[in-house]
């Protein structure tokens, strides 16, 4: 990636390619579920989990052991996520709209706003298991209506969810809990097993082996989107404190050494002080090594000439999180096209959408914001288109309908259409005689 301007720390270009060995083993994996069913998957969380677990499905008494396990102060906070959650999305269901009008006389078009039956969603354990990410992918499905929502989540080293991810599921909304993880939690949701049903779309973030079986399913089922490591690009200038910045980039190196921390600032002096800052509150992190060995592999820094300039870089970066630290950030916002979510000023950062505020933290990365945006409630809804004519509305498309078919040279096309003309087949006022012939 070029971008006009100074690059004070640079990073080799990233891409959403997979190894081949980890989609040969993701297929392996996939094929083996699909034959074998709830076997497969209790072989495969044997191997990798080290688990042995007879029932796949979470039971009653798992889920309030969990909520036992909880304080109140920590149910209370999950229980605080996923109503913000909840009022974001349902705003949001409010916004989308079936229709239906008279386009022109005797011909009435319009659609209708439905939710899938049934989808899947995976929740993700690996280094730091995300409490909140129930809430943004279960949370927007029941608000959509959909009927069945299948969660599944990895298990601990003693066979169970960890307390405050399966209390928070449970909390959100999902009907029936699984105890499996990676690859082979989303064959068993994408084609069914004696446990664990097959369902309509499968949604939720993961690592690379959840993410390429999610591609490799694609067809069978719907998915959300793919997406790699977390990445946050960081607008900022002279006016935002430089620890503030360091503090907000960090904040997303910690996640995993693949994430993306990248700042583009208008000021080089700034810019330095930042990178100053980033070195010297590493060492206080708890998760130094993992934020450290993302910001040396993956941090980019660059410096550029003008505000016009870094609205440019962002759109160019296309990334998860874009956040605005400079002064007037909503000057800029008109501009900016390519983002997961936009965090609008020094007071707004990633941690609140990932964690409490009530937007959705499931989001498009490695510039797959160029075409799509994240999770949300229209994630599990469809668009569903109808019509209908009058005997003389259709008699004034049929014209039109049969000279595009005549066109094509789609002969079967045209006799339809032809046959909503007056005298035609479809004519109610046609005689028997005409009928006939």
């Amino acid at each position: 990636m070029s971008i006009p301007g100074t690059y004070l720390k640079e990073a080799a270009d990233v891409s959403l390619d997979v190894p081949q060995e980890v989609t040969d083993a993701v297929h392996d994996v996939l094929a083996n579920v699909r034959a074998d069913g709830d076997d497969a998957v209790r072989k495969f969380t044997r191997r990798w989990d080290d688990v042995d677990r007879e029932n796949l499905r979470v039971e009653d008494a798992e889920i309030e052991a969990a909520r036992e396990d909880l304080t109140a102060e920590e149910r209370e906070t999950i229980d605080h996520t996923i109503a913000n959650v909840r009022r974001f999305h349902e705003e949001q269901r409010e916004h989308i709209q079936s229709f239906e009008k008279e386009f022109q006389d005797g011909v009435r078009l319009g659609q209708r706003i439905v939710p899938i039956e049934t989808a899947g969603v995976y929740v993700p354990g690996g280094r730091h298991p995300l409490v909140a990410a129930p809430a943004m992918s279960i949370v927007p499905a029941k608000i959509a209506g959909v009927d069945r929502v299948v969660a599944c989540a990895p298990p601990q080293a003693d066979g169970t969810i960890q307390s405050a991810q399966l209390y928070a599921m449970d909390s959100a909304g999902a009907d029936e809990i699984y105890v499996a993880g990676g690859a082979q939690a989303i064959g068993a949701m994408a084609y069914g097993t004696e446990t664990i049903p097959s369902v309509d779309k499968v949604a939720g973030p993961g690592n690379v082996f959840t993410t390429e079986a999610k591609r490799q399913v694609y067809g069978q089922v719907g998915i959300d989107f793919l997406a790699g490591p977390t990445e946050v690009l960081i607008v900022a200038d002279e006016t935002v404190d430089p620890a503030l910045v360091a503090t907000d980039l960090l904040a997303q190196a910690e996640h995993d050494p693949n994430s993306r921390p990248v700042l583009v600032d208008l000021d080089e002096d700034h810019a330095r002080e930042v990178m100053d800052e980033v070195e010297a509150q590493l060492p206080g992190l708890r998760t130094e090594d993992v934020a450290r060995e993302s910001w040396s592999e993956n941090g980019e820094v660059v410096v550029v000439p003008d505000r016009d300039a870094a609205v440019d870089a962002a759109n160019e970066y296309a990334m998860e999180h874009l956040q605005l630290m400079v002064a007037d950030p909503r000057e800029l916002v008109d501009d900016l096209r390519n983002y997961g979510s936009l965090f609008i000023g020094e007071h707004s950062p990633v941690v609140f959408g990932d964690k409490a505020v009530g937007t959705n933290h499931s989001l498009p990365t490695l510039e797959v914001s160029r075409y799509s945006g994240g999770i949300w409630v229209g994630t599990y809804l469809k668009t569903l288109t109808h019509q209908e004519a009058t005997a003389d509305g259709a008699a004034e498309v049929a014209e039109w309908a049969a000279r595009i078919c005549e066109l094509e040279g789609t002969h079967a096309h045209q006799l339809s259409a032809e046959a909503r003309l007056p005298g035609g087949r479809g004519d109610a006022g046609a005689d028997e005689e005409d009928v006939e012939d």
